[in-house]
């Protein structure tokens, strides 16, 4: 069986190459995230796509850059997702536990994302430091963050002052942790954090972690 190309139309090569593009991110991300940067190969990717080595180099200049453009989409689909998040309709206690569920359901739907930022953070951070798309794209979620916990203090409901960021990271943390320490945990406890069953009671216990920590009462020291 032999394969026919299709016809070129106006803007075609455009879309074919836009398609081939998102093709090799697809199939890198996949290979980057299994073998790590260091063991990732080029040609491996080269083979599991409709394309070659060269015109990989073609479109992203070499290995480093390719793995860099994976960083940046893998990024770019939760910052995505976060700025479509709508929380201005709820109280802060209800939209802070929206926020926590986003996170918690991007990264249990996405465990390639966990293990290449495990990835970058064994390289320091270098591709991130490099690369001027993901210093620019920043967090949309501390923008929310930094709204709910205002609303939440002005209507007297979270007692705690707490620094967006180090609830960003709060929340992240769990979240991050439940995907990349499965394996280990579960070989240590015998617990399976991602167990399907046990989803909902994860799920619930992030929110209310936070959501406690906020509204706890503080005593002066």
């Amino acid at each position: 069986m032999t394969s026919v190309d299709e016809p070129v139309r106006p803007g075609g090569r455009v879309r074919d190459a836009a398609r081939t593009k998102a093709e090799i991110l697809d199939v890198a991300t996949q290979e980057f995230a299994r073998a790590g940067y260091d063991g990732a190969r080029v040609d491996e990717i080269a083979a599991r796509t409709r394309t070659t080595k060269r015109m990989i180099y073609y479109y992203f200049g070499g290995k480093e850059q390719l793995f860099t453009a994976v960083l940046e989409r893998a990024y770019g689909v939760i910052r995505e997702a976060e700025q479509q998040l709508d929380v201005d309709h709820l109280d802060p206690v209800a939209a802070i536990r929206r926020l926590a569920e986003l996170t918690f359901d991007h990264h249990e739907r996405h465990p390639d994302f966990i293990r290449l930022v495990s990835i970058e953070n064994i390289h320091g951070a270098e591709h991130i430091a490099a690369s001027e798309k993901l210093g620019r794209i920043g967090s949309p979620a501390l923008d929310v963050i930094r709204r709910i916990l205002a609303a939440g203090q002005e209507s007297g409901l979270f007692t705690a002052d707490v620094d967006a960021v180090d609830l960003h990271a709060m929340i992240s943390s769990f979240c991050f942790f439940r995907v990349a320490n499965r394996h280990t945990f579960g070989a240590l406890f015998g617990r399976d954090l991602v167990d399907p069953a046990q989803r909902e009671h994860y799920r619930t216990m992030l929110g209310d972690m936070v959501i406690a920590y906020l509204t706890a009462e503080r005593t002066a020291g």
